[in-house]
């Protein structure tokens, strides 16, 4: 299991359009792959658990991921939610 911790860098925060595009980046992977942020923890391949966060730009989250490839995931969420891949 890799857990890492990043800010959200999106201009909007989590909104419909960039939760949607997480998602789909997310189930790209083979590994289970949750986001957590004030003690809530949801299934990044969820649309509506992802929309249940409402996340904003600023907020700090927990990417966790477990599974074979569970290192690149980790990577790649990360750098979506901190903009560095849109």
């Amino acid at each position: 299991m890799k857990k890492q911790t990043t800010t959200i860098q999106l201009d909007n925060g989590l909104e419909v359009r960039p939760v949607a595009m997480l998602v789909q980046l997310a189930s790209q992977f083979d590994s289970t792959i949750y986001l957590e942020t004030d003690n809530k923890r949801v299934n990044a391949k969820s649309i509506m658990g992802m929309m249940s966060l409402g996340l904003i730009m600023g907020a700090d989250v927990v990417v966790e991921a477990d599974g074979t490839d569970e290192d690149v995931a980790v990577e790649k969420i990360v750098n979506y939610l901190s903009g560095k891949e849109a």
